[in-house]
């Protein structure tokens, strides 16, 4: 399998799903179309930016400039849907499918790049959450990231599995399916049970 390739195309389908939630939350707090379309970018190709230069190469968007397609698609669907919404269960399974997918492309590269195993994890969890960091803060929503749903959790145990797994010689789409599906289902069980890292309690 063509690892570039593979690549390409999990940040094309990473980079319209945060687009698209970045477009949506956007929309929702009244920004006018110039907004929309630079938070979706914003949101969608920070992660793979900071992952790239970190490792000395260029941006994703400046090698494939292909990129852009997904981020346009998403901010037209934004608009087209007229009335402004907050982002609801669908967009928040539409983020974690992009979470998962940037997750393993970030790890890819990484690792396509002889980075050590350690840094492919940070990288992939930098891949991953960057976008919605910057996202939120752009909006001035608290973000989700710093506070609640175990993003970082999710990404990271998704990293780890993927080089775990990379390490036994597994077949590469099954290391790919499984640090996904570990991605997904520890951010969903955290959504669903209200789950988050333990927080400083102040004393009476």
């Amino acid at each position: 399998m063509d690892l570039e390739l593979l690549v390409f195309g999990l940040d094309l389908v990473s980079t319209f799903a945060f687009a698209l939630v970045g477009a949506r939350v956007a929309a929702s707090k009244g920004l006018d179309f110039g907004g929309i379309l630079f938070i979706a970018a914003i949101a969608s190709i920070s992660g793979g930016t900071l992952r790239n230069l970190f490792m000395g190469e260029q941006p994703p968007w400046v090698q494939r400039p292909a990129l852009f397609v997904p981020i346009i698609a998403a901010f037209l669907i934004t608009v087209a849907m007229g009335k402004t919404q907050d982002v609801g269960r669908f967009a928040l399974s539409l983020d974690t499918l992009g979470l998962a997918v940037a997750t393993v492309s970030s790890v890819q590269f990484a690792l396509s790049h002889d980075a050590p195993l350690a840094a492919a994890a940070v990288l992939g969890l930098t891949g991953a959450v960057t976008g919605g960091l910057f996202r939120d803060i752009m909006c001035q929503t608290e973000p989700v990231l710093l506070h609640r749903e175990t993003i970082g959790t999710a990404c990271l145990s998704g990293a780890i599995v993927y080089l775990g797994l990379d390490a036994l010689d597994l077949n590469e789409a099954l290391v790919v399916a499984i640090s996904g599906v570990v991605v997904v289902l520890v951010r969903e069980v955290s959504i669903r049970n209200n789950w988050n890292l333990p927080k400083v309690i102040n004393n009476p």
